[in-house]
């Protein structure tokens, strides 16, 4: 009657599921013989040691208010278990106001004590990770971010997105998915993804950084008049969408930019931006080279910089594809993560009928390039002066070739009271308001990186994720 005693050693994995989810699995295994069970536990936990992407200590900002109020909830029950289990220490930190995480990370944060920070919240609590941790960064390396010609240090920590806000687009296009539990497995395995930051400056004054979209006209609208109308709820956006659609205002101005030289892909292409991407391995590894090559020719000229004047309903930059739930392909589907360039769209004055072909083709498999009205091009820098901003001699040869239809029109510009088009629209930044419309915006090449992996091919293996526990 000899009583056998059974050794069991458990190991968490990784396992993928439907629609870029991730989801922990277990596999356990069982022995007679304890000292080979520990020679097991031993020899697992000796070579994940040795995986030194994997991080050990991270630096957690929690957005109380974003959303649907559900962010410290979904950290609690959903992304806490799951680092204590991978043996990843933490430090919370529950944030009490607007920009309390990007002012903590300029002054305050001891960063060199984490191996990652991490947000939990939307877009918006992304956005003041990212503003705190370059800031930083550059301030510790002595850069000036009020000069746009500046070449900024790249961040060395990895930001991770628990997604838990109204708009999560950020982990939609790198991840694939806005579910928590996939974003805390692809942290804990260490994944590193880089990505572009676009530098927003307005007279050598820095503005802030974009990461997804910039957009005037349409888009600056739609932002602008939703911000009046926040007791709606999330309806809002789609209600100011359709104002502002009826509404149909364009606006004038001129548009210069440098396009991107010696680079694979277009936007035009039907190649998307995934995981292990060949384009972005390709045009990434030399950061800011090109736009410094671009600005001046031998005589000092800006020879390289195309310009473009007109009306436009809607001028773009995508620095991501921008896809989203309602909008599968997005802005720009070709863009790409970290490539060193942005995808300039300008969307020209054309009727209503004309552009609510243009918005549908964002909705289905149609091309929305493929239009006489709509034109894009893939660039490193770009800027815009809107018609009120520009120069006395503009303004009075306008004059001249328009008479005085020119000189009323003017006046009703400046009485929006009477009902006529107003004369300039907004920036929406990322889904915050710019306070200037004269821009100058600059293509940094991987200046952060996430705790993603790009958008993943269905059906790859399986990765070991968590620690060895042993029974």
């Amino acid at each position: 009657n000899t009583k056998w005693r059974l050794c069991c050693v458990s190991v968490s994995y990784v396992e993928r599921c439907q629609q870029h989810r991730w989801r922990c699995a277990a596999v356990t295994f069982t022995c007679p013989d304890g000292g080979l069970c520990q020679s097991w536990v031993g020899a697992i936990a000796e070579q994940l040691a040795a995986i030194t992407s994997r991080p050990r200590r991270l630096l957690i900002y929690i957005n109380p208010y974003g959303g649907k109020r559900q962010g410290g909830r979904v950290y609690e029950q959903k992304v806490a278990p799951l680092f204590a289990q991978a043996a990843i220490s933490t430090h919370v930190i529950v944030t009490e106001h607007a920009n309390h995480a990007r002012d903590h990370l300029r002054t305050d944060a001891e960063l060199k004590k984490y191996d990652g920070v991490v947000c939990v919240g939307g877009d918006g609590m992304f956005s003041e990770i990212v503003h705190g941790l370059i800031w930083r960064t550059q301030m510790d390396s002595s850069l000036d971010p009020n000069s746009p010609d500046e070449t900024l240090t790249s961040c060395s920590l990895r930001i991770g997105i628990i997604p838990a806000g109204s708009t999560d687009c950020i982990c939609f296009a790198t991840v694939g998915t806005n579910d928590p539990v996939t974003s805390a497995l692809h942290i804990i395995v260490g994944d590193s993804q880089p990505m572009d930051v676009c530098s927003i400056h307005h007279n050598n004054t820095f503005l802030r950084y974009s990461v997804s979209l910039l957009g005037y006209g349409f888009y600056g609208d739609v932002l602008t008049d939703s911000e009046r109308k926040r007791w709606m709820g999330p309806v809002r956006y789609d209600f100011s969408g359709l104002k502002m659609f009826l509404t149909h205002h364009y606006y004038e101005g001129t548009v210069s930019y440098l396009p991107a030289r010696g680079v694979v892909g277009t936007p035009r292409d039907a190649a998307r931006c995934r995981s292990g991407c060949v384009v972005c391995q390709h045009n990434g590894p030399k950061p800011s080279e090109r736009a410094e090559k671009y600005e001046t020719d031998d005589c000092g000229n800006d020879g390289d910089w195309r310009t473009i004047r007109g009306k436009f309903l809607a001028i773009n930059a995508a620095s991501m594809s921008c896809a989203c739930p309602r909008s599968p392909k997005g802005l720009s589907p070709a863009a790409h993560l970290a490539d060193g360039t942005t995808d300039l769209i300008l969307v020209r004055k054309c009727s209503r009928f004309d552009f609510l072909r243009h918005l549908l083709r964002h909705t289905n498999k149609e091309d929305q390039f493929d239009l006489n009205f709509v034109e894009v091009h893939r660039v490193v820098r770009f800027r815009f002066m809107p018609r009120h901003c520009q120069s006395d001699s503009d303004l009075e040869l306008d004059l001249l070739e328009n008479g005085k239809r020119q000189i009323f029109g003017q006046i009703c510009r400046d009485h929006p009271a009477c009902g006529c088009a107003p004369a300039y629209s907004s920036w929406n930044c990322d889904g915050e308001i710019l306070t200037h419309t004269a821009i100058d915006v600059r293509v940094h090449c991987r200046l952060i990186k996430l705790f993603a992996r790009g958008i993943e091919e269905p059906q790859q293996e399986a990765v070991v994720s968590h620690r060895v526990r042993f029974h």
